[in-house]
């Protein structure tokens, strides 16, 4: 997700924001609450870069908005459940490799 035309954050690699289904919608509709956060969601579902914007977001323990399609409060609980992770993104791509070879 990109805010006000460059990334919300500094990661190593933020190209991948660039290709996001959101790179043309209102930046502040990704920091809502409520019901409202399920409507975000949804804009997330067929995102390209899905993978790479809720790694980031996990890797850099952003605390506000909705990203890759999780709300703030499931990053949290993500990551209290896995705190030894420390790459979200090798992660999230091994858990989608093996869901496609089941």
């Amino acid at each position: 997700m990109t805010i006000g035309g460059a990334p919300a954050i500094t990661t190593t690699d933020s190209s991948w924001a660039t290709r996001g289904a959101c790179v043309n919608m209102e930046p502040d509709g990704f920091f809502v609450q409520g019901a409202e956060q399920h409507a975000v969601k949804v804009a997330c579902g067929g995102c390209p870069v899905r993978t790479e914007c809720l790694a980031d977001a996990l890797d850099n323990r952003v605390d506000f908005g909705v990203w890759g399609g999780m709300t703030e409060r499931e990053r949290r609980r993500l990551l209290r459940r896995h705190p030894d992770v420390s790459d979200w993104g090798a992660l999230l791509r091994r858990a989608a490799q093996e869901a496609v070879g089941s």
